[in-house]
């Protein structure tokens, strides 16, 4: 930190937040009071030293150990972007501190990257708070009876995959409408609990089938929408739609008094870049009908 900015430096010295800079080469330059409390490391034994040293020694909830690899630091002063991540370092006295860590580039006046700063929080309360946002975010966009995306998401997402194809020709994006066959009789028969670890069953099959990449989620009643991405042809998306079908039709629900096994008509399309959310959806709906009315358990494409 230049020594010119003595005034920055005493502001940035009391605040509660650990700070610190380094150099292209990843050496640390500064390094604040806050640093010193939450890491019990102070100034002198830190500066000069390079956090690829593995002095902190962060590592994720995995036990992914960041400063020997691709850290926040780096990846900032590689894209110009700022990084964060909830990691957990290694305190002075020998135990894990978890903390919340940005990392920002540092640029001199004509724009060139000369190092980075990094700010990490301590704070409980916010570590906290940031879980339960996580959690919330997670819940809003879930649907409660089968665990998979619900109808914000998978609108957000199909909006999403619209824009993408605006900027980006080679994208391939494919959508599928599924919907059981005959669940109106299953519930009829059987009642709505029965038919509500049927839903779940077809939720998780289709779930567990599909990469990790692509999404699933129920759009309404016995309806799920599939987004599949990087999708290679019309054959692969036949292909891929036909897979789930018959994956539905053979997993089965055992009861005390029956086995029960239900199956689902699909309709599979291509997404373009004309289109809208409304578009599409009508698009996949009306293919979804044709393999109804041609006598269902069956994929129509389109």
């Amino acid at each position: 930190m230049p020594d010119d900015n003595n005034f920055y430096k005493e502001i940035i010295d009391h605040l509660y937040d650990g700070v610190y800079f380094v150099d292209r080469e990843r050496m640390i330059t500064y390094w604040n009071k806050g640093a010193e409390h939450i890491t019990g490391y102070d100034a002198s034994q830190v500066i000069g030293h390079s956090c690829r040293d593995n002095l902190l020694n962060h590592i994720t909830a995995s036990g992914e150990q960041l400063c020997k690899g691709h850290c926040p630091l780096a990846a900032c002063m590689e894209d110009g972007e700022p990084h964060e991540a909830d990691v957990f370092l290694h305190h002075a006295d020998g135990h894990r501190v978890p903390v919340l860590v940005r990392a920002a580039p540092l640029r001199d006046g004509g724009g060139t990257i000369i190092g980075a700063v990094e700010t990490f929080s301590g704070d409980q309360g916010l570590m906290s708070v940031r879980s339960e946002l996580r959690q919330l975010r997670r819940s809003v966009q879930t649907d409660q009876l089968t665990e998979v995306g619900n109808r914000l998401l998978l609108e957000g997402r199909i909006r999403a995959a619209i824009e993408e194809l605006k900027h980006h020709t080679g994208t391939t994006v494919g959508l599928l409408f599924i919907d059981i066959d005959h669940f109106k009789q299953c519930n009829d028969a059987y009642g709505h609990e029965v038919g509500d670890k049927v839903l779940r069953m077809v939720a998780a099959t289709l779930q567990h089938n599909l990469r990790k990449s692509d999404v699933i989620g129920r759009w309404g009643g016995d309806e799920f929408l599939a987004i599949l991405y990087d999708v290679e042809s019309v054959d692969n998306l036949r292909h891929v739609s036909d897979k789930l079908r018959t994956l539905v039709e053979y997993s089965r629900l055992d009861l005390p008094a029956i086995s029960l096994t239900v199956m689902v008509s699909v309709g599979a399309t291509l997404l373009f870049p004309a289109d809208t959310i409304e578009s599409v959806i009508n698009r996949a709906d009306g293919l979804l009908y044709q393999s109804k009315r041609n006598g269902r358990n069956q994929v129509t494409v389109g």
